[in-house]
């Protein structure tokens, strides 16, 4: 981490915090936006409240398996990251 960022903890994801990574912007040109969208709530959030944004994603019809530019689905990004478990639970 940066020296001039303090790291933050404890903080709230409520509903609307959760649902405004639904509707962000694709990470780049022809970009995935389902893609996209679980990767930055799997980049920003705890666990639980991961699990809590796919479960409001799923509801929407939205694709978890979707593929980024690369031909991997964010499970396959992730897979080898430590701690991802949980996460990769949610994507099942």
């Amino acid at each position: 981490m940066r020296p001039d960022k303090e790291k933050v903890v404890d903080e709230v994801w409520d509903d609307a915090r959760i649902d405004e990574f639904l509707s962000k912007s694709p990470l780049g040109p022809g970009e995935d936006p389902d893609y996209s969208a679980v990767l930055y709530a799997y980049r920003s959030m705890r666990a639980e409240d991961f699990e809590r944004f796919i479960s409001r994603f799923k509801a929407q019809d939205r694709n978890v398996h979707a593929v980024g530019r690369d031909g991997k689905t964010v499970s396959e990004v992730i897979a080898a990251h430590a701690g991802a478990e949980p996460f990769l639970r949610a994507l099942s």
